[in-house]
């Protein structure tokens, strides 16, 4: 791959307004080619401050984390450009997106499909991740192994992906169930996959899933479905 291979960034966004400019404000831009901000029905100034710090803003107006993903991979696919690799991080200020070139770097020095940023090998900042978050991480990191027989140690959302491999996983899923779905599909199709460490710190505002018993028990089900629904 190339020195400066063209890197776009999907950030799916739900009410981030207080975030996202933090976010955006610590990408290294000179690393990226395109930031697209997915607005998931924010009914606050998520989209406003986003535009103001040079994201482009699509509205993805059908709720749910993997909507959101796939209606900005939809705007990507309209390019006659294409990127070569595709940045996935979250809008709530938990990741640290200056680390975006140690999570591009195995795909273009060591030819790496897939580069999952791992929460469970890097800094954890206190009260970052509930112990059902950790819990459920270990658990279905552990059916991946046994099933798939691919070792990850995390679901992260910060992660990257070749353009053209993720066209070729197909993504479906419309909810909680899209990170797990990219590394078992990743894994049945025997892509290069590797971890890097990344640090994960307590995010700006309330968590629509972790921060609730029904979003907790919801991803936790649509995870493990997504696990055995593919084997």
């Amino acid at each position: 791959m190339s020195e400066r291979p063209k890197i776009d960034v999907v950030i799916p966004a739900f009410n981030e307004e207080n975030a996202i400019g933090n976010v955006l404000r610590d990408i290294p831009k000179d690393w990226v080619r395109e930031i697209v901000v997915c607005n998931n029905l924010s009914t606050d100034k998520t989209a406003t401050v986003a535009k103001e710090e040079g994201a482009t803003v699509v509205d993805a107006p059908i709720k749910g984390y993997g909507n959101a993903c796939l209606f900005g991979l939809a705007h990507i696919a309209k390019k006659e450009d294409k990127p070569d690799i595709i940045v996935f991080l979250d809008a709530d200020y938990s990741d640290h997106p200056e680390e975006l070139p140690d999570i591009v770097r195995p795909i273009i020095v060591e030819d790496y499909d897939l580069v999952i940023g791992t929460r469970a090998l890097g800094k954890l900042e206190k009260g970052a991740m509930t112990p059902q978050q950790v819990f459920g991480n270990w658990l279905a990191t552990n059916l991946i192994r046994l099933f798939y027989g691919y070792h990850f140690t995390d679901l992260g959302p910060f992660r990257a992906i070749k353009y053209d491999k993720l066209l070729a996983l197909d993504m479906k899923d419309k909810t909680y169930g899209w990170t797990v779905e990219m590394q078992v599909k990743a894994a049945k199709q025997k892509m290069k996959c590797t971890e890097i460490p990344v640090n994960y710190r307590v995010r700006i505002g309330f968590s629509k899933v972790s921060g609730t018993i029904k979003g907790t028990i919801g991803a936790g089900q649509k995870i493990l479905w997504t696990i055995f629904k593919y084997l």
